[in-house]
């Protein structure tokens, strides 16, 4: 099949051990230089600078210059969509034997995946939203209702703008730690923006984790009936 999209090329920059890393740091921290990406990948710097040439050639990856620095980021929500995917399909793979990282039970009860929430907060955050009506099972892939436009209106999400983009509107998720469905797509990335700048949780230093501060448990409560406590 001649005619279908090359996609051995992709896996195969993806399936090095060293870019896989790097793109996962990526797509959870968002913009790093090419040390730290070194340093993530545990490879030589000259031999992160091979592969992050080649990343952006395939238009994985893209460089932001200040000054005389160089900043890497993913290009572009579709790379972080497929490198969640890959992480699905990694965990319902036959299990191997790995080290439990001290940070996998925070990274697990809640974490920022690229740009949207994570983790066991995230999962209860989707079923409230659809037991109170606001979004369609997830059965039927997730679909904002009257009642939901509403209520994300009230909580300060301009809907209109995020229509506006051409990013996917609601797309669902599958969590990886939890294996049930969390909310992405561009509400997704919205109302984890609108719940940071709430204060109701903090990024956690050198880590996807996130905590949720005490005004964050008593906001989550009060709009979406989810006790932490």
């Amino acid at each position: 099949m001649l005619d279908a999209p090359y996609i051995a090329e992709i896996a195969s920059l993806i399936g090095d051990p060293a870019r896989a890393n790097m793109l996962t740091a990526l797509k959870d921290d968002g913009v790093l230089s090419a040390t730290e990406l070194s340093y993530i990948a545990g490879v030589a710097p000259n031999t992160a600078s091979g592969h992050l040439a080649k990343l952006m050639q395939a238009k994985m990856v893209a460089v932001e210059r200040k000054g005389r620095h160089r900043f890497y980021r993913l290009a572009g929500v579709e790379v972080a969509e497929a490198l969640e995917a890959l992480e699905e399909l990694a965990v319902n793979a036959t299990p191997r034997l790995s080290r439990r990282s001290p940070n996998d039970d925070a990274i697990r009860f809640a974490r920022i995946c690229y740009d949207h929430l994570a983790g066991d907060i995230g999962i209860k955050l989707a079923c409230s939203l659809v037991n109170r009506g606001y979004l369609s099972s997830p059965d039927s892939g997730f679909a904002l209702r009257k009642k939901g436009e509403l209520a994300f209106t009230e909580f300060g999400i301009d809907l209109e703008r995020l229509r506006s983009t051409r990013r996917r509107f609601v797309r669902l998720c599958l969590d990886w730690s939890g294996r049930r469905p969390h909310l992405g797509g561009a509400l997704g990335a919205s109302l984890f923006s609108r719940i940071h700048e709430l204060g109701w949780i903090k990024r956690e230093k050198n880590t996807r984790a996130v905590s949720v501060t005490n005004r964050g448990q008593q906001g989550f409560h009060d709009w979406f009936g989810i006790d932490l406590i």
